[in-house]
């Protein structure tokens, strides 16, 4: 017998050296995790300064189930 659970909540990282790939990369995930019915309930960024310096933007994107 097969069961399905569906997805309540799931919580993704992101992290690039430009803006424009994270941007990218979040908007990508967000169109696939609407095909398993989970929409956007909150982001947050971050943006570090390596040693190198170069920047790093991370992203923690958490995904909920729809209503």
């Amino acid at each position: 017998m097969i069961t399905f659970d569906l997805i309540q909540d799931k919580v993704e990282f992101f992290e690039t050296t430009d803006l424009k790939t994270l941007e990218k990369k979040i908007n990508e995930q967000i169109e696939h995790n609407k095909a398993i019915m989970l929409e956007v309930h909150h982001v947050s960024y971050d943006v570090q300064l390596l040693e190198n310096g170069q920047r790093l933007y991370s992203a923690m994107v958490h995904f909920k189930a729809k209503k």
